[in-house]
């Protein structure tokens, strides 16, 4: 190798930013960091720009640009801060950028992940959302521009792991049967119905198995989380809906599975951390340390599954609904979903009624062809403005 890769991190503060760059730390010679975004954790993204001392680093503000090229000259680092959307683009689709990990939380992650994927760039997409929204153009774009794309998720990443290596061909064509897509089924999955009504924030993100994101962690006690990897696994490996089945696993020892029409199952296990699909991700088709410790299956003594219940998960239904409907939905879905759960952390609804109004919009706004990304963000809009009437309407 001859100068290590340059990696740009979109969403470097955050829970996979982080684990990101701790592989990233561990091979020095094979990658180095060049650039790194942050949303709201201003002396975080400073502390990671010392330590890494990317070219640039990207915020949202130029007040927060200000200060923080303050603090990197009195640093000693030359550092250069950009702002933005556009900040953010420019340092995905660099022309010295090998790869990007897509780590931005939520629909503000579609186009900054969209230009390095027509900039022809190594895509690490942890962000689904940006495959939720515009699936048929984002894919389209991965083809047209030649860009790899590689998932993170953890179940995602086990599936990609699990496949054959012509699976572009479609499942059918590659003996495939079904994905079993595998669930934790987070800190409610046995609260009995009627506590539902009742639960706080802090009970919604106190996940059992996995370090997340406030947001991310709602939307895995909802099993909103499942959903929207659902589609995403739909447009990743060209499958229907009915293709893929959500299966409720407890330990998250095994992270995903693919049924062949032989009989086979193939599985991937692994402890639950971020790095190893990350380090999959990264070094693909080599493998690299992670820093993750080796499956020990004798503590684990034992593996369970049961079908999700849509009583209990609602979330679920809403987004296979999606998922089947296609085009403009899953848009609609995700961005009614980003305000209900904002609402929720702050305390303004009952954890219920994330799933009340995600149906309600679903329920009042036509489904429509996405044939350009402008119709994306118009159902995107469309979609977060119902909701708030939603709110508005309600008292919330």
């Amino acid at each position: 190798m001859s100068r290590p890769q340059q990696i740009t991190v979109l969403g470097a503060t955050g829970s996979i930013g982080l684990s990101t760059l701790d592989v990233i730390a561990r091979h020095p010679q094979r990658y180095q960091v060049f650039a790194l975004s942050g949303f709201s954790r201003m002396a975080e993204l400073l502390a990671l720009c010392v330590r890494h001392a990317p070219r640039f680093a990207v915020v949202p503000e130029a007040a927060a640009a200000g200060s923080l090229q303050d603090d990197l000259r009195a640093a000693g680092l030359q550092t250069r801060v950009l702002v933005g959307e556009e900040g953010l683009c420019q340092v995905a689709a660099d022309p010295e950028v090998d790869a990007v990990m897509a780590a931005i939380v939520g629909a503000a992650g579609l186009r900054p992940t969209l230009a390095a994927v027509e900039a022809g760039k190594k895509i690490l997409l942890a962000n689904k959302e940006a495959l939720v929204m515009s699936g048929a153009l984002f894919m389209q774009a991965v083809r047209k521009s030649g860009s790899v794309l590689l998932p993170i998720d953890s179940e995602h990443n086990a599936i990609f792991q699990c496949m054959p290596a012509d699976f572009s061909r479609g499942l059918s064509n590659v003996g495939v049967r079904r994905i079993l897509l595998t669930a934790s089924g987070g800190p409610f999955r046995q609260t009995p119905l009627n506590e539902l009504q009742d639960v706080s924030p802090e009970q919604a993100c106190a996940h059992p198995n996995w370090s997340m994101g406030r947001k991310i962690s709602v939307d895995s006690a909802s099993m909103m989380n499942k959903g929207l990897e659902l589609i995403e696994a739909c447009w990743l490996f060209d499958a229907k809906p009915s293709q893929v089945e959500v299966v409720i696993h407890p330990q998250s020892v095994i992270h995903s599975l693919v049924d062949y029409v032989d009989g086979s199952v193939l599985a991937q296990l692994g402890n639950p951390d971020m790095r190893t699909p990350i380090a999959n991700a990264l070094a693909w088709p080599e493998r690299i340390d992670s820093g993750v410790a080796p499956l020990d299956l004798f503590a684990i003594a034992r593996l369970d599954f049961q079908a999700p219940d849509e009583q209990r998960f609602p979330c679920l239904r809403l987004a296979r609904q999606a998922a089947e409907a296609g085009n403009s939905a899953p848009a609609m879905l995700n961005a009614a979903n980003e305000v209900a759960v904002s609402a929720f952390l702050e305390r303004r609804i009952r954890y219920p009624e994330i799933a009340s109004i995600i149906a309600e919009v679903l329920s009042l706004e036509p489904v429509v062809a996405v044939d350009e990304l402008d119709a994306v963000f118009a159902a995107d809009a469309k979609a977060r403005a119902l909701a708030e009437q939603w709110l508005s309407r309600n008292g919330r």
